[in-house]
């Protein structure tokens, strides 16, 4: 399976809102996350399934993603993909509900770095920098088996910007 891990793309500040969960994108972060998309697509991302944190910016974020990406299903939430989610409750979600080959998780740090950690060498310490909007892919063979996957690429929002 490939696996897409997307971080949310630019939101407003937190300070202005009492619910963090409600926090909206940025214009400048609808707009950068387009692009992304787009880069994603030219490098050939097309994912069965995607599945979002349930906040406010991260379901913008998978929105746009679907929208450049022409996928046509409904998208799925899942509570695992808060800033605070526990990768062993994400990775049992993923055995237990999504037998896709292509899966597009969106979500938040510190929660996405240590899915990557824990799915590439067992410890979800490992540091990964997800910029706001940064991707990274992941092969993935088997998750019940020592939970392992291959980093095929890392993307930051800079770069993914240049692509298309």
């Amino acid at each position: 399976m490939k696996l897409y891990l997307v971080r949310h793309a630019i939101a407003e500040d937190s300070a202005e809102y009492e619910d963090d969960s409600l926090r909206p994108l940025t214009e400048k972060g609808r707009e950068k996350m387009k692009k992304i998309a787009a880069a994603l697509r030219d490098l050939g991302a097309a994912p069965d399934l995607i599945v979002s944190s349930p906040y406010l910016r991260a379901s913008q974020t998978a929105a746009i993603l679907a929208k450049e990406l022409k996928y046509k299903e409904e998208l799925a939430y899942s509570d695992s993909l808060v800033p605070m989610g526990e990768p062993d409750v994400m990775i049992g979600e993923i055995n237990e509900k999504y037998s896709v080959d292509e899966l597009m998780l969106v979500g938040h740090e510190p929660s996405l770095s240590a899915l990557a950690g824990v799915l590439l060498a067992g410890n979800a310490e490992i540091a990964l920098n997800f910029k706001k909007g940064g991707v990274c892919c992941l092969v993935v063979d088997d998750l019940h088996y020592d939970r392992k996957a291959a980093l095929e690429w890392l993307i930051t929002p800079k770069i993914a910007t240049r692509i298309s």
